[in-house]
């Protein structure tokens, strides 16, 4: 087959009943049916983060979305990292230093358990989506087999070549290729190593387009039509978008963040750790700054670092405080536009061929 751009994205449209080769990325926490909708009502892609959820809510998400539309989404769900080493004086440390910035922690805080990864998967498979995805590692065996039973295409969000590698040898159908530039959390296997393979999109999508023989979706730094445009030159299949689409009305982003987001340049943006315990791409603010001083304990580990600010970040959200909240960012979010997200996928899609060659 010809590796003209066009080529590949009309051959994954195809495969993947999309009109347009533009996906949502499934965000943790920012995946309301609305946008999803909007952007599958414009032959688009879909898509919801699990991580979060438990099964019948999954199974809410779902219904709602094919109350609307019929097309084609994706649920991810991060592998579970090993449990981690609790260190009482240290979590009282980040209990004393987070009273200034929102309601008193619980003392129990830390102890609170994500929902059942098995059983989230479980309820994936039941609701039979288009795809599956991941992040933070690869399924285990016995759940790729039963993805491939149900004829639901595995995508493997992927940081690095050799990531990329191991995820088509174990069956992954496409490799999403997550560039440093993108908002949230760093989708590295291992997070002891998240901040030591920093690689940007325009370095790693031709280095795993090459490395492997599945389609590739770009992903990370895609704001605009000119990235777009670029990724397809680069090799890829697709692009996902996260912070690009979550301005948008149908995002439901609380206001000071969607604000904020339309005012950060690419440096504005920092990873950190001070939130949930893994890495992920913030804006700097006023809450992270001072996590990172020289005062701040070190994180706790993933997820006990994320209970011990979830009182913090709900305070923000209910007060509209862009200063305290668990604000991703990528590095493009000054190019998301205010825009309904079904024209917006038109319009991106529409623009992004006139950059293209023909």
């Amino acid at each position: 087959m010809s590796t003209h751009p066009s080529h590949k994205s009309q051959a994954f449209c195809q495969r993947f009943n999309l009109g347009v080769p533009i996906l949502l990325a499934p965000m943790a926490g920012v995946s309301p049916p609305s946008l999803s909708i909007a952007i599958m009502q414009a032959q688009g892609m879909g898509a919801c983060g699990t991580l979060l959820m438990q099964p019948e809510a999954i199974h809410r998400w779902a219904a709602d979305v094919r109350a609307h539309t019929p097309g084609p989404f994706n649920l991810n769900l991060w592998i579970p990292d090993p449990a981690p080493q609790r260190d009482a004086a240290h979590e009282q440390q980040w209990r004393d230093f987070l009273r200034s910035w929102g309601p008193a922690v619980a003392p129990d805080a830390a102890d609170a358990k994500p929902p059942h990864f098995a059983d989230q998967c479980a309820a994936m498979l039941d609701v039979k989506p288009a795809v599956i995805s991941s992040v933070m590692g690869l399924y285990p065996p016995a759940f790729v087999q039963a993805m491939k039973a149900a004829d639901i295409a595995w995508f493997a969000n992927v940081s690095t070549v050799r990531e990329a590698l191991a995820a088509q040898a174990a069956g992954a159908d496409v490799i999403v290729a997550q560039g440093i530039e993108a908002g949230g959390h760093r989708g590295c296997f291992d997070a002891h190593h998240a901040q030591d393979q920093l690689v940007g999109l325009f370095a790693l999508l031709p280095a795993i387009v090459d490395a492997v023989k599945v389609p590739v979706v770009a992903t990370g730094g895609i704001g605009d039509a000119r990235g777009i445009a670029a990724a397809f030159a680069l090799g890829a299949s697709a692009v996902q978008m996260g912070s690009g689409f979550m301005r948008c009305p149908e995002a439901h982003l609380p206001r000071a963040w969607a604000d904020a987001m339309a005012q950060t340049q690419p440096e504005d943006t920092v990873l950190t750790r001070a939130f949930s315990g893994r890495l992920g791409r913030s804006l700097s603010n006023a809450y992270v700054r001072a996590a990172h001083s020289e005062n701040a304990p070190a994180p706790a580990p993933y997820p006990v670092q994320r209970a011990l600010t979830a009182a913090m970040r709900d305070d923000a959200v209910k007060a509209n405080d862009v200063e305290r909240m668990q604000a991703w960012a990528g590095q493009a979010s000054r190019l998301a536009q205010a825009a309904p997200a079904s024209a917006l996928v038109r319009q991106l899609w529409h623009d992004a061929q006139a950059l293209m060659p023909h």
